[in-house]
């Protein structure tokens, strides 16, 4: 690995570690693709449950991931359907040889050209919960300089997808169970800025609340996790964390 790849993988890690929202999420993987000069990316990840409604984080224009959306595209999309089996990353264009097969799936081809979507490599993610995801960074013709760029990070791009991934579900999935105990949004939230090294003043400038009420929070986290200390209680936070590898 090359120090300005090195530079670019920490400063993505870092980014990850800090994101709270999707927004932040977008913004960390639009910045790390930009320094590989890949302009777009999509991480969708799949419900577990047919019912359920999938993640979408992208750059892609937002007319078009809406469209997307509404037309659940994702239950018919050839990308996603080949990403669902897992396995290596793979590139599709536009002649989409093996890809589209029916009328609905030539029109969603159709509509994303519109958008400059027309080629990619897509990364499937099948991590050890079973959980189904893709991301895939797209471009609007293969052009050499995607090729090259595709073939030479694929293997950094793949790690880059599946860190993203694990990231994504541990902070937005609405799972705070610390240890077997379920905390309130906010406990969570204070908790985890405490495991950052933050204060409760710290903390309250943060996310906008008293610094009383913030060691209000971590006082309950405390009292529900059964331990006298914040250190005690990131301690917890820390294992539960990595259980979720």
């Amino acid at each position: 690995m090359t120090k300005d790849m090195q530079l670019l993988f920490e400063t993505f890690l870092e980014q990850l570690s800090e994101s709270v929202d999707e927004a932040d999420f977008r913004d960390a993987m639009a910045g790390a693709a930009a320094g590989l000069e890949l302009i777009t990316f999509a991480y969708l990840s799949l419900p577990p449950q047919r019912s359920g409604e999938p993640r979408l984080i992208s750059n892609y224009p937002a007319r078009w991931t809406a469209h997307y959306l509404q037309n659940r595209y994702q239950k018919v999309d050839p990308v996603i359907m080949r990403a669902r089996c897992g396995g290596c990353p793979f590139r599709w264009g536009p002649d989409m040889r093996g890809f589209a097969t029916s009328q609905v799936q030539q029109r969603l081809f159709e509509e994303a050209a519109e958008f400059s979507i027309r080629c990619g490599l897509t990364i499937p993610i099948v991590d050890r919960r079973g959980c189904i995801a893709a991301v895939t960074f797209a471009a609007d013709e293969p052009n050499p300089a995607f090729l090259r760029i595709a073939e030479r990070y694929e293997q950094a791009l793949q790690l880059m997808a599946t860190c993203f991934h694990i990231c994504v579900r541990r902070k937005l999935s609405g799972n705070r169970t610390v240890d077997g105990v379920s905390l309130t949004p906010r406990e969570y939230e204070c908790l985890q800025w405490a495991a950052r090294g933050k204060s409760a003043w710290d903390i309250g400038g943060i996310l906008g609340i008293k610094p009383r009420t913030a060691a209000f929070h971590l006082d309950n986290a405390k009292k529900k996790l059964g331990v006298r200390t914040k250190n005690q209680a990131i301690a917890l936070l820390a294992s539960s964390r990595s259980s979720m590898l």
